[in-house]
């Protein structure tokens, strides 16, 4: 393995400026420009592919995606079901047989599903095994809509259908003519329980399947009305087939049976609940009720196009438009509502935290690691009151368990760094989002400050206590990815100073944390320009590798994590030695070769392949550390280099494809980048009001805030060539920054790029034209 020495390094900062000026020569392809959405029915959802991202593994993810057919933010989704029961990869495109047809809670492979159960069609003979019983199907004959599934089953002569609302789901299943036609419930394993009626037509039952973060009550409720009578009723327990028409056990299931004509439709609703079976049948009536399928089909088809409609794009190519549209859909999806409506319609939840049924809202399944970038901030810009619930959720949780959710799916989970829940709270509450217990909130921020969960370290700051008495987490004190942590630590410190002044909070107290806020210096080698791991003793990690994975940094090496020093952009440009030093820097990362140390992990991690084979040096746009790190331009005398990467990065990493990311899509943060960053700004610093510019991809993009105001961002003259921004107005006048305020887009107005194949090096070079840095304060 190649490894750049020390001394070399300064030589390939200077060079790059030169290699950088190379790569700009060749980007001369064009793109047309057309009207709004000519490539569908008129229809956005049209655009939309829930199979983007599904060719993916556990060797190389290129989005780890399963096609997700739910309502926006829904508590149950559903899928097709490729994988083995408990595989992580439920649904892998380049499979041919399908198992089930799965409700799923899953965010990701990694934390994998819970509270999931599935229906599969069988004719002739009996076959319930998940193997048996599987069948070969092709792309060819799917319909894949964020609403809407269907596919045909070849083994079994059957053509499935369904259509979900938020806690329910309308299945519809067309036989051929067959004495022996079953429809098969899978309860999974890890504890169930099913009962079949044959004389209400009807399967109830429970699953308790989960990979952690569970109360020992926690059980999943289902019900399933069937438009048919049962000629044959049997259930499963592991592998025994009985008569009986009630199984429980560690792995049920139940089988009804039937005789069917060619081409008849057997009809099932199903509705679930994590409070109740009797919640569960309210569920079933109020959701779906005598609604047909087509009618539920309908209303979920008229709910994604409302939400997708919010942002309405002109210009680019069909598939530039339909991979906007995709990765808008996946930004949708998370956090999962984890709430009901009790009967007397009153919002109530079972507490995945102490196993209680609680009244208020619930939100999960969610990294705040990952979504803290972009998601909440696209939630803070767009949905304002969706965000309120959601900051509801966070009080709930902190009040049934004692602290905030780091990683929950559904409650506490083990899993990745940072203590980036006060990032969520803090932009929230800054951006003026109210009708929550701010207080509550406040007094869980400072918890996580001093604490963290035994059991589960990723909840709190694990090695809160190093780095409040030292100003970092040492390298040699027994605590994994240390500089990771302080940098994200220090970031989340920043969150608290803001929010403590919004607060009126003692001043020792804010001055306390605005202090915390610029650890992130003492974790910084001036003999390498970048972050290293540091020793108690405060001597640097010797020896030091800038492509090591792991170890100091998280699923990234010190060349991503550097620049996560989000609120100082100028005190770390200041501690490189300046702007020409900085800028010699960010360009070193897309020039250095994709080379890297894996000895931390024993073995090249996926993200490790998938920054190798993106061509773009050590930029490893595939996992989130570093997706800001473009915009850091902006920050400097060079803006327009921030241009040229970001329209790079989406031309060439993102596709509305099955194998259409770089990268886990990571409940929506790697699609949010993508939304952002298409109309032509990111949010680096949430906590603080501004967005900062890139480069628009469409003509024009048209957002309706939820106050009613709308915003229009023009570029008329955008091309694949014009990828440079020579000018910008706002609301008509000249507009010279480098970023765009909060409160410019939610009082609505116009903001108008004119494009050019060639960077402007005048505008937005002076410092009065960059974005925010807390040493601007000083």
């Amino acid at each position: 393995m190649f490894i750049l020495e020390p001394t070399k390094l300064f030589t390939m900062k200077f060079a790059s400026v030169l290699l950088f000026l190379g790569i700009l020569v060749g980007c001369t392809n064009t793109v047309n420009n057309t009207k709004s959405n000519p490539f569908s029915s008129g229809k956005l959802v049209d655009l939309v592919n829930p199979l983007m991202g599904t060719d993916s593994e556990f060797a190389l993810s290129n989005g780890n995606t399963y096609p997700a057919i739910a309502r926006p933010w829904g508590m149950n989704f559903w899928t097709p079901q490729t994988g083995k029961m408990n595989d992580g990869w439920g649904y892998t495109y380049d499979a041919y047989k399908i198992r089930g047809f799965k409700q799923t809670h899953q965010p990701s492979p990694w934390i994998n599903d819970y509270a999931a159960f599935s229906l599969m069609p069988v004719t002739g003979e009996l076959k319930y095994n998940q193997d048996d019983r599987a069948s070969w199907f092709s792309h060819k004959t799917e319909v894949v809509k964020p609403h809407y599934y269907k596919v045909y089953l070849a083994d079994p002569d059957v053509t499935t259908e369904f259509t979900p609302t938020e806690r329910a789901v309308s299945f519809r299943f067309t036989f051929p003519q067959n004495d022996r036609s079953y429809i098969i419930l899978d309860a999974f394993d890890g504890g169930s329980m099913v009962k079949i009626i044959p004389e209400e037509r009807k399967i109830v039952g429970y699953c308790q399947n989960n990979h952690g973060g569970v109360p020992s009550n926690f059980r999943n409720h289902f019900v399933a009305v069937f438009d048919k009578d049962f000629e044959v009723v049997k259930t499963w327990e592991e592998d025994h087939l009985q008569d009986n028409a009630e199984a429980r056990g560690f792995h049920v299931g139940g089988i009804v049976g039937f005789k069917t004509r060619k081409g008849e439709a057997v009809n099932v609703k199903i509705a679930s609940s994590f409070i109740s079976s009797e919640q569960a049948e309210l569920n079933l009536s109020r959701e779906i009720g005598n609604k047909s399928l087509e009618e539920i089909k309908s209303e979920g088809e008229a709910i994604w196009e409302k939400e997708l409609s919010r942002i309405k794009i002109e210009g680019g190519t069909e598939a530039q438009q339909k991979t906007f549209y995709s990765t808008l859909y996946r930004t949708l999806l998370f956090p999962r509502s984890f709430y009901e409506y009790d009967k007397d319609n009153n919002i109530v939840h079972y507490s995945p935290y102490n196993g209680e049924v609680l009244p208020g809202y619930m939100y999960t399944d969610n990294g705040f690691w990952d979504t803290f970038r972009a998601v909440f901030p696209f939630f803070t810009l767009m949905y304002p009151q969706l965000n309120a619930q959601i900051m509801e959720g966070l009080v709930n949780t902190y009040k049934e368990s004692g602290w905030l959710p780091e990683w929950a799916s559904p409650g506490h989970r083990s899993c990745m760094i940072g203590s980036n829940s006060a990032s969520l709270i803090a932009d929230s509450y800054l951006k003026g989002i109210r009708g929550y217990d701010i207080e509550t909130l406040y007094e869980a921020i400072l918890k996580n400050t001093e604490n963290w969960m035994q059991d589960i370290t990723s909840v709190g700051r694990y090695g809160a206590d190093y780095y409040n008495e030292m100003g970092y987490i040492p390298y040699d004190v027994g605590i994994n990815e240390n500089t990771a942590r302080t940098l994200e630590y220090a970031y989340a410190d920043y969150c608290i100073w803001k929010l403590a002044q919004e607060l009126d909070r003692p001043q020792e107290e804010i001055d306390l944390f605005k202090k915390r806020a610029r650890n992130y210096r003492n974790v910084f080698s001036h003999e390498f320009n970048l972050m290293r791991g540091k020793n108690k003793d405060g001597t640097f990690q010797s020896p030091f590798s800038p492509y090591k994975w792991g170890d100091a940094f998280t699923e990234g090496n010190s060349w991503h994590y550097t620049w996560s020093v989000f609120q100082d952009i100028e005190g770390l440009k200041q501690l490189m030695g300046g702007n020409d030093n900085f800028v010699a820097m960010l360009d070193s990362v897309f020039v250095v070769p994709p080379i890297f140390d894996d000895s931390y992990y024993g073995f090249p991690i996926h993200e490790i392949r998938e920054m190798q084979i993106a061509g773009m040096g050590n930029y490893a746009h595939g996992n989130q550390p570093i997706q800001h790190m473009i915009y850091l331009y902006n920050y400097t005398n060079q803006p327009w280099k921030a241009q040229y990467h970001v329209r790079d990065v989406l031309d060439k990493l993102y596709a509305c494809q099955a194998d259409g990311y770089c990268g886990d899509e990571d409940n929506g943060q790697t699609s949010a980048w993508y939304v952002f960053s298409s109309m032509g700004f990111y949010p680096v610093c949430p906590g603080t009001d501004e967005y900062v510019l890139g480069s628009p991809q469409f003509s024009k993009i048209t957002l309706q805030m939820e106050n009613g105001n709308t915003f229009v961002i023009n570029a008329p003259n955008n091309s694949k060539e014009n990828v440079y921004v020579d000018d910008v107005t706002l609301n008509g006048g000249n507009y010279s920054k480098n970023f765009v305020k909060h409160a410019d887009l939610q009082n609505g107005g116009e903001m108008t790029f004119t494009m050019s194949a060639t960077p402007n090096q005048n505008r937005g070079t002076g410092a009065e034209s960059y974005p925010y840095s807390m040493s601007d304060e000083d």
